[in-house]
């Protein structure tokens, strides 16, 4: 099946499906298996200790796929320096940098006369256009359902694709609440010209850094447990609901301050869950697409999965016709 959408022939990819930028979990064998299988995987950069590392995780990608892959800036981070990072990515020649959390204006200043395809990471229709001005290629636009970090206004999909299509000329991807082929269509039916997955891949063979209690999680929870914390701290993210996820929406409640909040946060809370999987001493990011996600197959058997879905799909529209 042919997808000639407009990001599929921007990133040169045959599918057009891209992997989020899931830190902590997004290395080369994940990144790696997306690419082969026909979309575009990601490395998550600022995960990584030094651009030393940066620079290994890359050459790893390249040794295992000869398909577009990118690298991911989620430059949110506290006082984390990012320039060293990206001049690594620019001197591997990495085809699309996508960038996550913050103003995209320095690396782009960065990337100035720099042969790649730039993705910037949106929750909001004044947002994409700010990025269409800067110079981004295309914009990953986020709904409410996503996992991870969000927009500060709850609005889901449905109504935000359609806005931001109308808004730039740039071509869109859909994230969030997405996990299998009806949501590639119906982004598609909506005007976007892909998608983005993240909680979707973590559940997959090949996100070898994920603790098998977080996939499982993933696999047997329901959309209604997932909570949206740090909303406080103006920088809301979808997570699984357990009870530490309950303590910081109490911190909150109650307070509501960063240093309260802080230790709670922290990626080596994130990383308890996530690596160790010690479900009650730390957290996990997910979106509400867990609801859909029922298998953990390997990335090969996903695609195959989505794209059989999508011709089902396409067979049933075209008798409706």
């Amino acid at each position: 099946m042919v997808f000639s959408t407009k990001i599929a022939e921007l990133l040169g990819i045959k599918y057009p499906i891209i992997q989020g930028g899931l830190a902590y979990l997004a290395y080369s064998e994940l990144a790696s298996a997306v690419s082969n299988a026909g979309g575009l995987g990601q490395i998550t950069a600022m995960s990584l200790p030094n651009p030393a590392a940066l620079r290994e995780e890359i050459r790893k990608v390249k040794q295992k796929t000869d398909k577009p892959f990118g690298v991911n800036f989620a430059i949110g981070q506290h006082g984390r320096p990012f320039s060293d990072m990206l001049d690594v990515a620019i001197e591997e020649k990495v085809p699309v940098i996508s960038i996550t959390g913050g103003n995209p204006a320095p690396l782009f200043d960065q990337l100035k006369g720099i042969d790649v395809k730039k993705l910037v990471l949106v929750a909001a229709r004044r947002q994409a256009e700010k990025a269409e001005e800067l110079g981004a290629d295309a914009v990953m636009v986020v709904g409410q359902e996503g996992g991870g970090h969000l927009g500060k206004d709850d609005i889901g999909n449905f109504v935000l694709i359609p806005q931001v299509v109308e808004a730039v000329s740039i071509p869109v991807i859909a994230s969030g609440g997405i996990a299998d082929g009806r949501g590639l269509m119906a982004a598609l039916a909506l005007g976007a010209e892909g998608i983005e997955m993240g909680t979707r891949f973590i559940a997959t063979k090949e996100c070898v850094h994920a603790h098998p209690l977080y996939k499982e999680a993933i696999v047997n929870g329901t959309e209604l447990d997932t909570v949206i914390i740090k909303r406080s701290l103006g920088a809301p993210g979808r997570a699984l609901r357990n009870n530490w996820t309950e303590k910081i929406l109490e911190i909150e409640r109650e307070r509501g301050d960063y240093e309260s909040l802080k230790d709670f946060i922290s990626g080596e809370a994130n990383k308890k869950y996530i690596y160790e999987g010690k479900i009650e001493e730390g957290y996990a990011w997910a979106g509400q697409s867990i609801g859909l996600v029922k298998n953990i197959p390997s990335v090969a058997e996903l695609f195959d999965e989505i794209i059989e879905q999508t011709k089902e799909i396409r067979r049933k529209w075209s008798s409706i016709a």
